[in-house]
């Protein structure tokens, strides 16, 4: 904690804080901290019951993510107060652990919005990577009902759900266009230069377009 303390910066705290994250330190020197750290499980939970976000963001990069059970990671979900520590739980850990698939079906019809936001993240992670057995037609339906109205962090992995959808399933990919452009969430969400808007129909259409591009054929 010491250590944490040391890398703390008023100016990454000032940048991180528009995020919702409470903390200044820098994620590189967070990452090259853990690499000399290495896996460690139990400093790992000790650092999460801290419940300092740097802390457990480092208890995140250190632990062993198959060790988990099913409600520890329930609860720890439901606990992650900071989108960082909610992205890298989700990203990092439960992704890599056997009861993902269970979690991702609890969650995804959780009443909290943050915790089913959880659900949708690793529901986009089955559309890119296992879609067998997922009815992609029916969470269309459910993001053509619900996105538009669903709160900040819930709506933006249900617009990852249907971008991954557009991107990654041809036969679905002018219905979630089609979607994306009536309902025109984030549509004018602030996009750095070189960078791809989040705004569905032309996140679908720049990754298409660039896969199109590598196997030499053009858009």
């Amino acid at each position: 904690m010491a250590e944490l303390a040391a890398l703390e910066d008023p100016k990454t705290r000032e940048v991180n804080e528009r995020h919702g994250d409470d903390h200044g330190v820098n994620l590189g020197r967070l990452r090259a901290l853990a690499k000399r750290l290495k896996t460690q499980p139990e400093l790992a939970r000790r650092l999460w019951e801290t419940e300092d976000t740097a802390a457990r963001l480092l208890a995140l990069l250190i632990c062993r993510p198959k060790a988990f059970e099913r409600d520890e990671l329930d609860a720890m979900v439901r606990d992650a107060r900071t989108p960082k520590v909610h992205d890298w739980l989700v990203n990092y850990v439960v992704k890599k652990n056997p009861h993902a698939e269970e979690l991702r079906v609890a969650w995804s019809a959780d009443p909290d919005p943050v915790v089913a936001s959880a659900g949708w993240a690793l529901t986009t992670e089955r559309v890119a990577k296992k879609p067998e057995g997922l009815a992609l037609a029916g969470l269309l339906d459910v993001i053509e009902a619900e996105m538009k109205d669903a709160p900040d962090r819930l709506q933006w992995a249900m617009n990852h759900c249907l971008a991954q959808i557009g991107i990654e399933h041809a036969e679905h990919r002018a219905r979630a266009i089609d979607i994306g452009e009536r309902l025109e969430v984030l549509k004018d969400y602030p996009t750095p230069p070189n960078c791809t808007s989040p705004f569905a129909p032309v996140w679908i259409n720049e990754m298409v377009r660039r896969r199109q591009d590598g196997q030499g054929v053009r858009a």
